[in-house]
């Protein structure tokens, strides 16, 4: 079984992979470059070098430098990160997390019906509940 603590990204290694989804394949004076502060490039090569154990980036070499690329993409990492804060935080249970947010104020009624729109929107017609006014062929 994989290290659990291996599979997330600090801070640093996510600020660093958001500059490799956003400029793709760069080298690492380019990632230090894009970086919204200022680390040593011994600094940002070792977090490299780190996300590549990790498996997070691919490296090839060119004209004797490294050029890195995401392995994972970013809705990868989300969607594990989400995952994580489930299980850890909420017991495995999404309704749970979506509970909070609404309580703490982070999801307000209109984003409750953005929401409830963009599920509607993804399933398919044939698992919608019916309206009391449709019939079987859904005709109102």
């Amino acid at each position: 079984m994989a290290n659990r603590k291996s599979e997330h990204l600090t801070p640093l290694e996510l600020e660093i992979m958001h500059v490799l989804w956003e400029t793709g394949p760069a080298n690492v004076q380019t990632v230090q470059q894009q970086l919204k502060r200022d680390l040593a490039y011994t600094t940002v090569q070792t977090m490299l070098n780190i996300l590549h154990r990790k498996k997070k980036v691919k490296r090839t070499l060119k004209d004797r430098a490294y050029f890195y690329k995401p392995a994972v993409s970013h809705s990868q990492v989300v969607s594990h990160t989400i995952n994580d804060v489930i299980d850890r935080l909420f017991g495995g249970s999404a309704e749970s997390l979506v509970m909070s947010l609404v309580e703490t104020k982070h999801l307000t009624p209109e984003k409750v019906a953005r929401l409830n729109q963009l599920l509607e929107k993804s399933q398919p017609e044939s698992s919608r509940p019916k309206s009391s006014w449709e019939d079987d062929d859904g005709n109102k």
